[in-house]
């Protein structure tokens, strides 16, 4: 982890606030190329009623349409949660280069939780991540979303 790591993971935990303003699950992904955030993305499959509106679907959306182009070499998506299987797999297409994440996510993820597919060697590309980057801040987001609609 370094500042980078941390200032673009600040930037994804602004857009899952954004998500939970919209009444979204408070996810946000940003994707960088050369140190710039060139697609961004938050929750949106209850507003758009499209359950592949997944932050991270939506940041490499972002970012294709951006860079004209459906591969993104050398670029690196940052999320505040662990990503789901349709997630990781989109990604593996995308051909994105690192993938930093922030809260582990017991249920669905597919990065170290529960699948492990990215360790998976029978796959064409093989993508660098890390887990963990200020996890406890999108953890505490996701906890105190949870919390507030389990009360309302």
């Amino acid at each position: 982890m370094n500042f980078s790591d941390l200032t673009f993971m600040q930037q994804a935990l602004r857009l899952a606030r954004l998500a939970e303003e919209k009444g979204e699950v408070p996810v946000g992904a940003v994707l960088v190329f050369q140190d710039e955030i060139v697609g961004e993305g938050w929750n949106q499959p209850i507003g758009l009623q499209d359950p592949t509106a997944h932050a991270e679907i939506m940041a490499l959306r972002d970012a294709s349409q951006a860079l004209s182009n459906y591969r993104l070499p050398g670029t690196t998506l940052y999320v505040t949660l662990e990503p789901c299987l349709m997630c990781v797999g989109a990604m593996i297409h995308a051909r994105i280069e690192r993938l930093v994440f922030g809260a582990y996510d017991a249920r669905a993820g597919a990065v170290e939780s529960v699948f492990h597919v990215l360790d998976d060697s029978h796959l064409n590309h093989h993508i660098e991540y890390e887990g963990g980057v200020l996890s406890e801040k999108c953890s505490q987001l996701l906890k105190d979303f949870f919390q507030k609609r389990r009360q309302g």
